[in-house]
């Protein structure tokens, strides 16, 4: 039997009241009633938006029940407007509350909008478009905002991009405009078990179950397909490991200059994307000429990870990070709306552009630029006697440089690849977050340790190693992980990376390297503001794999993701004083310090 309208509209009022008490903005004061100052919601569900080429995507719209026109804020999705994922129920009452008209829509060919999903591809025309019908609306008054996580924090850049006129702002969150190095792949490593389950999961209209796949599976381009699983997208990122034209037509950070608007940039330390929301922010505040557009860019990074889990549970691995975390993004969000959408005056233009979480101390910070001016980058080099092997080893870390050091050695087996990632949601990585002791006793993982810590170190800023390393393969990799050891052994990732021996040269094609050479490598942590307590202690690890966070490299030099066997690699680490390895920390000394 067929439900009324009046039927379908209750249910979802229900559902609406289901969002609100799951959602996590009771930590925010969102009442169930109405807010004074706004009355009741009204509430219009799957109505159609057409496209210039007819497609019609539909979109829902939570406001005030009034007839006035007001500012709106657009979130353009592809994980289902009502779907109890995104919250959007809830997230559309709260902006509503506040005296919003919210418009939630689901992007081309996902849930009920019309058309094929092309991940990326159509969301600036699209936005375009979307923006465009929306100011013709009677309950619009021209000013409009955007806002969203991830994909569709994309689609707010896409948007941003096409340069619609009535789109006022945006606050993109946890997101990156360069999809090949800051989704899809990392300095050459395939992002296995982020992107390459997302782009299989996401090839049906709703979802596809990943958990059929072995992560292990060889060659990797089989993968999908050997699990029944349909894979269009996955196949292309495999067959374009390069930045090509298949990237350019959907890397937005070639378009920098084309952000004439206020942004409020959004992420969070443990987030996959930091390293390209770093960039973004830095990329758009140099590209401009105009000093007035370089002003408007804010960044506000806290202790999170992609699902922004800390804001539920306070804590990171075992480390309890506060309240105050979890309130301050949405508060920020609110101020950077009130003030370019509706008009106040609540100095959000005159605040500080860069607000960073201290872990540790667990206190917000405002600065004025990103990294910061007063930074002493210090080298902490690798020393051993050449037994740097686990951590039963004598592998030591501190600021001298070396002298006449012997090597280290351990041999990476791509069939028994370092895989603690593979027992953790990376995209919860804060609340799932594993002592690292499992890692650091194999033999294949090289261990570098300081001292205990005589007084707190602050690090705040991008981390890097330098690595001088050879192999016995034609192409291999090399991790690099920067841990806070507690008293107790407990050892807590502070931040990670990977470089791929043939993408070495960031500014070059892939090349192959020369077995036995010696080769310069950097590896990219990405960045942090963590203190490592008085007592504590700080450690490297080096090793070849970091499964299933990336692919294993086979070692074998065939072409990406078409090898079906492999073959062991013996890594040889050299730290002695004409080839000096070390991690580069960015500390910022303490008030007695300076």
């Amino acid at each position: 039997m067929e439900r009324s309208q009046a039927d379908i509209q209750f249910a979802f009022e229900n559902l609406c009241k289901e969002y609100d008490r799951h959602f996590r903005l009771p930590l925010f004061e969102i009442e169930s009633g109405s807010d004074p100052r706004h009355g009741d919601i009204r509430i219009e569900t799957d109505f159609a938006v057409p496209m210039r080429d007819g497609v019609r995507l539909y979109a829902d719209l939570y406001r005030p029940d009034t007839e006035a026109a007001l500012p709106v804020i657009l979130v353009r999705m592809p994980y289902g407007k009502q779907e109890f994922y995104c919250y959007m129920p809830a997230i559309g009452r709260f902006w509503a509350r506040r005296g919003y008209a919210f418009v939630v829509q689901d992007v081309r060919g996902r849930f009920v909008s019309e058309g094929v999903w092309e991940p990326h591809v159509n969301e600036s025309n699209d936005g375009f478009d979307t923006l465009d019908w929306i100011t013709r609306q009677p309950w619009c008054n021209g000013r409009i905002g955007m806002m969203g996580e991830s994909y569709y924090g994309y689609t707010c850049w896409a948007a941003a991009v096409s340069a619609h006129p009535q789109l006022v702002c945006i606050a993109p969150s946890t997101t990156a405009m360069n999809i090949y190095n800051g989704w899809v792949y990392n300095d050459g490593a395939y992002c296995l078990q982020s992107m390459g389950d997302w782009s299989i999961a996401m090839n049906s209209n709703t979802y596809q179950n990943t958990y059929l796949m072995n992560h292990r599976h060889l060659p990797l381009k089989k993968m999908a397909c050997e699990a029944g699983l349909k894979s269009p997208y996955f196949d292309q990122c495999l067959a374009h490991p390069t930045r090509d034209e298949f990237w350019e037509r959907i890397n937005l950070d070639q378009f920098y200059d084309r952000i004439r608007i206020p942004v409020l940039h959004l992420g969070g330390w443990y987030d996959l994307f930091l390293r390209a929301t770093l960039a973004d922010w830095g990329g758009i505040t140099t590209a401009s000429h105009d000093e007035a557009h370089r002003s408007r860019q804010w960044l506000c990074i806290g202790p999170a990870d992609h699902e922004y889990t800390t804001e539920e549970n306070h804590r990171v691995g075992r480390f309890n990070i506060g309240t105050e975390a979890a309130r301050t993004r949405w508060r920020i969000q609110e101020q950077f709306f009130d003030f370019w959408l509706r008009g106040e005056d609540n100095g959000f233009d005159r605040r500080p552009r860069v607000s960073l979480f201290v872990m540790g101390p667990n206190q917000w910070r405002s600065e004025n630029e990103w990294p910061l001016a007063r930074t002493q980058f210090r080298r902490y080099y690798f020393h051993s006697s050449g037994g740097a092997n686990s951590l039963y080893g004598d592998g030591r870390l501190d600021t001298a440089a070396p002298g006449d050091e012997p090597c280290d050695r351990y041999t990476y087996d791509p069939l028994n690849p370092v895989s603690i990632s593979q027992e953790t949601d990376l995209w919860r990585l804060a609340q799932e977050m594993r002592d690292r002791r499992p890692v650091e006793i194999r033999n294949d993982v090289l261990i570098y340790t300081s001292d205990v810590l005589k007084q707190d170190l602050e690090i705040t800023g991008p981390v890097a190693i330098r690595l001088l390393a050879a192999s016995s393969a034609r192409d291999t990799d090399f991790t690099g992980t920067l841990v806070d050891v507690f008293p107790d052994g407990y050892a807590h990732l502070i931040q990670e990376g990977i470089i791929r021996a043939s993408f070495r040269d960031a500014d070059r094609a892939p090349r192959p390297i020369n077995p036995g050479r010696a080769y310069a490598y950097t590896i990219d942590l990405g960045a942090t503001s963590w203190v490592v307590k008085k007592g504590h202690r700080i450690r490297i690890e080096i090793s070849s794999s970091n499964f299933d966070r990336f692919d294993c490299n086979p070692n074998t030099g065939e072409r990406f993701a078409e090898s079906g066997t492999t073959i062991e690699a013996a890594q040889t680490v050299f730290h002695d004083r004409q080839h000096p390895s070390y991690v580069i920390l960015p500390v910022i000394a303490a008030a007695d310090e300076k």
